[in-house]
């Protein structure tokens, strides 16, 4: 049989569960959050007198906090691209609308208002290009991405479980800078969308332990597959407008690593995070293809670990169209 073949049938075989992981990892529409409970309400009479606050508030955050905000906010705007790609994944079945497309429909649904709520705060601050950023979201989702994991569930499962953590250190980083500078509705803002993501985190990581307790060897080599390759970041393609390639993402990444938002240190502690968490040292069953790719990821975080703290990240701010430097200090 062949390894499409086995992929499909093991997510034949858990998908009676999914049902399940969706009720304990996601959260019913009328009792999870809203975009609007973090933003001023256009029906009231304080209204502009909210926003008023938002735009003084916003005042007192520096440059690169902003380029990280915008970032992120692009990042989680380019949904469309993430669930069009989830569906694809072998046996999804997005024509029967089985299970497992009903947890991307859901999931999508959840991370759906990250980019909502970011955006309207950004619009309501005042400190920032809007036009600039929605070009830039529109290339992000017209341009697409490809993160080396075709249509395979094993690759897909560790990239989204590897992602979502990413995530949740960055929006949790932003949230702790905001709370620091006195933006107390920001940082709630950044905190609570950082907690759909460790949930998320946690479920993905669930799916790749249910298929290491089946195809152990194949889990294994997907997983090394992934980091042998690098996990790619899903704003990876980040272009302003006018570009046509840009450089757009890596300066992006080294205004994060700047300010200490997300840096490559984060990037081997999460996967030491994740050989810890699927207890990598102690899968048994592997055949010796998948033996060697153990002993790789076992070793990998240690060499990750002296070429992170060899990088140089550049000290200037790179000069962004989202955000102009006479606007923010």
């Amino acid at each position: 049989m062949s390894l499409k073949n086995i992929r499909l049938e093991v997510m034949q075989f858990l998908e009676k569960d999914v049902d399940t992981l969706i009720q304990k990892y996601l959260i019913p529409v009328e009792k999870i959050w809203q975009p609007t409970d973090f933003l001023p309400n256009s029906e009231s009479d304080t209204f502009f007198e909210e926003v008023k606050e938002i735009r003084e508030l916003s005042k007192e955050l520096p440059y690169d906090f902003w380029v990280v905000l915008v970032g992120d906010m692009i990042t989680e705007e380019a949904l469309p691209t993430y669930e069009s790609w989830l569906m694809d994944v072998e046996g999804v079945g997005q024509i029967e609308r089985n299970s497992w497309s009903k947890w991307v429909r859901h999931w999508t649904a959840e991370e759906n208002r990250h980019g909502d709520v970011l955006n309207k705060y950004l619009y309501l601050s005042g400190r920032v290009n809007m036009k600039e950023i929605e070009k830039t979201t529109q290339y992000l989702i017209a341009d697409g991405f490809d993160i080396g994991t075709d249509r395979d569930p094993y690759k897909n499962f560790v990239y989204t479980s590897f992602q979502e953590l990413a995530t949740y250190v960055s929006h949790n980083r932003v949230a702790k800078m905001a709370k620091d500078k006195g933006n107390k509705q920001l940082a709630k803002m950044c905190k609570i969308i950082s907690g759909d993501e460790m949930r998320h985190h946690h479920a993905y990581c669930e799916f790749v332990e249910r298929i290491f307790k089946i195809d152990p060897s194949q889990m294994m080599m997907a997983f090394h597959y992934m980091m042998k390759q690098k996990i790619a970041m899903p704003a990876h393609f980040l272009r302003e407008s006018g570009d046509k390639i840009s450089t757009a993402f890596e300066e992006f990444s080294n205004t994060a690593q700047r300010i200490g938002v997300y840096t490559s240190l984060d990037y081997v502690d999460i996967l030491d995070k994740l050989i810890k968490r699927w207890e990598i040292d102690k899968i048994t069953g592997l055949n010796d293809e998948a033996e060697k790719a153990r002993d790789y990821l076992m070793k990998l975080p240690g060499r990750m670990v002296r070429l992170a703290e060899r990088m140089r990240i550049p000290e200037n701010s790179f000069q962004f169209k989202w955000v102009n430097p006479a606007v923010v200090k």
